[in-house]
Parts: C-alpha cells; sequence; structure tokens
C-alpha cells in the first residue's frame, strides 16, 4: 500500500471547539472598552443584538439573556449590569427569535361576548396585567353573542399560534372546545363556575348570588315581582341567574310565574322598556330584580320619568355593582362581582395550566351591597 509523503513537520492542527465555559466566559475588557467608546457591534438593521448587551455589561450571552427573560435567575449585580447595559443600548428584545426559541408566541387570546358592557373592563385590565408579568401579550376579540363569529373568532386565534385563550362562561358550542382541544390548547372559563366541573373555571356562582339578592327583597316584605334578564339561550350565566331567582322564590313559597321575567339585551333601553311593561303587570310588582346593572339603570330612569318613586313605591336591583352604581339617583343595591379579582385569578390559572398544572375551579365570593334603591315593601 502506498504512503503518502507527510509536509515535513507538524505545525497544522485541527480547529479547537470551545467549551461551554470558554463561550459563556466573560466578554474581554478590551471589547468592553471599545462599548464604553460606541464602538459596538450591531446587526445589518443597525438595531443592538442581545450579544452587545453583554459586551457592555462584561457578562456572558447566556447570562444576558437570563437576566431579561428570567430576572428571578440571576444574581442582583448581574441584572442590574445588563439592564443599565441594555437600557445605554436602546436594545429591544426580538419577539419572534424568542417565542421561536421558546416555542411559544408569548401570545393569550381572550374572547369576551362584547367589549360594550362596563364590566369586563377592568376584568380585563387585571388579566392583561397578570400575563403581562409572565411577558406574555394578550389578544382581546369579541363576538357580539353571535355563535358563528365566535367559533370563527376563536379559529383566527388557534391560527395566531397563541398559547392559551380565556373564554366567557361556560356555554360554547362544543365545536369550539372540540378545536381548543385538538389544537391543545391551555383554556380557562371565566365569570361561571362549572357545577359539573367539566372545565378549569374561575368565576362566580350566579345561582347563589341571586339567592342572596331575593333573600333581601322577601326580609324587606316584598311578595309581588317581576324580573328584566338577559337571553338566556347559550348564556349560562343568565339561566343561572333566572335559575338563582326561581329557587329562592321556591324555598320561600312564594309564587312567581316565569312570564314575569322579561328578556332584552343588556343595555339602559332594555331596563327602560322592562319598567314599562312591569308596571302594566296586575297584580303589579312592588320589587323589580335586574340580572345587570345597566338594566337596573334604564329601569330607574324610567321609574323617574313615569312618577315612580323608588324605593318607596318600587324597588330596583341590580347585579355587578359597576362603577356607576353607587352614583345613580337613588344609588342601587346591586350584587357586587370582583371583576378585578376574576381577571387576576383567571390570569393566574391559565399560566399555570400552560406550565402543565392542573388549576382547580376558583370560585369567587360576591358580596351584597344594600343601597337606597330597595326598601319596604308599600303598604296596600
Amino acid at each position: 500500500m502506498k504512503r503518502t509523503k507527510s509536509s515535513g513537520s507538524r505545525t497544522a492542527a485541527a480547529p479547537t471547539r470551545k467549551t461551554k465555559a470558554q463561550v459563556e466566559a466573560p466578554v474581554a475588557p478590551e471589547i468592553d472598552a471599545r462599548a464604553e467608546d460606541g464602538a459596538v457591534d450591531e446587526s445589518a438593521s443597525g438595531r443592538p443584538r442581545l450579544i452587545d448587551v453583554a459586551r457592555l455589561a462584561g457578562v456572558s450571552l447566556g447570562s444576558a439573556s437570563r437576566a431579561l427573560s428570567s430576572p428571578d435567575a440571576v444574581r442582583a449585580n448581574t441584572l442590574r449590569k445588563v439592564r443599565e447595559a441594555a437600557e445605554r443600548l436602546g436594545y429591544v428584545p426580538d419577539g419572534a427569535a424568542r417565542a421561536l426559541a421558546l416555542r411559544r408566541s408569548m401570545t393569550i387570546g381572550a374572547v369576551l361576548p362584547t367589549i360594550n358592557n362596563p364590566i369586563f373592563s377592568d376584568f380585563v385590565q387585571a388579566l392583561q396585567k397578570t400575563l403581562g408579568r409572565a411577558g406574555y401579550h394578550l389578544l382581546i376579540a369579541a363576538h357580539e353573542y353571535d355563535l358563528k363569529e365566535e367559533a370563527a373568532v376563536v379559529e383566527r386565534l388557534v391560527q395566531r399560534g397563541i398559547d392559551g385563550i380565556v373564554l366567557i362562561g361556560t356555554d360554547h358550542p362544543s365545536a369550539i372546545f372540540r378545536r381548543i382541544e385538538q389544537a391543545r390548547l391551555p383554556y380557562v372559563c371565566a365569570w361561571s363556575v362549572d357545577e359539573a366541573r367539566a372545565h378549569p373555571c374561575v368565576g362566580i356562582s350566579n345561582r347563589r348570588a341571586m339567592h342572596r339578592v331575593v333573600r333581601h327583597l322577601l326580609d324587606l316584605g316584598h311578595r309581588q315581582f317581576a324580573m328584566v334578564s338577559g337571553d338566556p339561550e347559550h348564556n349560562e350565566r343568565a339561566r343561572s341567574r333566572i335559575e338563582g331567582v326561581m329557587d329562592a322564590f321556591a324555598l320561600a313559597d312564594v309564587e312567581f310565574k316565569s312570564d314575569r321575567i322579561y328578556y332584552g339585551p343588556y343595555s339602559i333601553e332594555a331596563g327602560r322598556e322592562a319598567l314599562r311593561k312591569a308596571m302594566a303587570l296586575k297584580p303589579r310588582p312592588t320589587a323589580l330584580i335586574c340580572a345587570t346593572d345597566l338594566l337596573a339603570a334604564g329601569a330607574l330612569a324610567e321609574a323617574r320619568a313615569m312618577g315612580i318613586q323608588v324605593p318607596q313605591q318600587l324597588s330596583i336591583s341590580g347585579f355587578d355593582d359597576i362603577e356607576i352604581a353607587s352614583l345613580l339617583d337613588p344609588p342601587l343595591t346591586t350584587l357586587q362581582v370582583r371583576t378585578s379579582e376574576i381577571g387576576r385569578a383567571s390570569g393566574e390559572a391559565l399560566l399555570a395550566a400552560i406550565k402543565g398544572k392542573v388549576s382547580p375551579t376558583v370560585e369567587i365570593e360576591t358580596t351584597l351591597k344594600v343601597r337606597g334603591s330597595t326598601g319596604p315593601a308599600p303598604q296596600r
């Protein structure tokens, strides 16, 4: 077998691989000096890169990355140096690159029935704040109680690559839950408590809450009632509130027929219309139970327009305790829902689900706020 001749001396060595320690070692002081002078390497776009931050801070690339993505995982001194360097350079993390590396979009979807109802504002704010602390962005979509639009909204969010989704209530087409499960998306149903425990929920027991409202009115001596509610179809929150009213009357052995319940959109105008219809009933009600504060606000306005004294001639109750409830004339007796707490707890439950943890159902307590719109039943 023929041998090849050597080149004489063995001066050429194979390229050596850097050890992990060498790769993560702090950048040399002379490089830091160049950074101090402003001679920092930047990407083709001119934007500072993470490696530029590491050089200026005098730490490894890995330490800089951890400081910006998981600040609790690094020492306080390292965190301070990295943040100062990032601020000095005007460094903005590349969200797309981070999402690619984590295999997450760092985006959560929330599907609301409407954005017109003020009860959702504090909820969304608390939800967004909770998710934001964990580095997630929140996308809001509304379907305006249109089932086809709701399915389309969920599909668009799934295709966008969200990491989790928040739904309002538990009454949704089965196809929506199938799509969420098919996409292996963690989800939380907010605002309701699922008695069957079929879904992860964070919310209130609408049924038990309405029990308290009815009990309050019964204790005031009322026996003739009317109610105004939103459409209960595909809205288990509305159904549960109606069921809570009916259950409370049954327990008290007070007759209340379903034809004394009026349905409409959750609006002030619907409350006004319901008040007009209720006052035409025989026997005339001495108390009107409103499923939301917006409906109650409309009823109060119409009562004033009709010359009906509240609460001397008619008591009116609400549900939610929105910001204007205590400012109405008279101030509204209502069931206070801790909407911010629902938002915060929903965010925490979803973050836990994303990490693979099973979250138990969380029930948020409600409080009856007795104000000037309810009083003793008038003597007949």
